[in-house]
């Protein structure tokens, strides 16, 4: 179940880099039938210089994180408000992609439950 875990987490973490760097070099363009509700989604936040920026860094950072298993509940920490803008766009406006949502919701769950005794300290205080 170790292995499972640890291949599981990484490509986790390798998605995340991924899509980070997508973010910031545009080498995964969107397709050409993305729904329209998307599309203006899509162009807001490109109307918002900073954002895309930030999130790419978020992802990137979140990424390398999860991939150091010392790092990976703070990796976990980072890339939490990212997924939940990821889970929300694909039930609002995206249905197409909520299953690899859900999938990949599944593995950050999986990352704070194993976690969770980092996390204790927090909450103890």
């Amino acid at each position: 179940m170790k292995i499972v875990k640890t291949i599981l987490f990484s490509l986790f973490g390798l998605v995340m880099i991924n899509g980070g760097l997508s973010k910031l070099f545009n080498y995964m363009p969107p397709p050409k039938d993305l729904p329209e509700a998307l599309s203006r989604d899509n162009a807001a936040f490109a109307e918002i210089s900073w954002l895309m920026p930030l999130l790419a860094f978020a992802e990137l950072l979140a990424g390398v994180l999860i991939l150091i298993p010392r790092t990976r509940a703070l990796g976990a920490l980072v890339i939490f408000p990212v997924m939940i803008g990821i889970l929300l766009t694909h039930i609002t406006v995206a249905p197409e992609g909520l299953l690899i949502a859900l999938v990949l919701w599944a593995i950050l769950l999986w990352m704070i439950i194993d976690n969770r005794h980092k996390y204790l300290p927090l909450i103890n205080k």
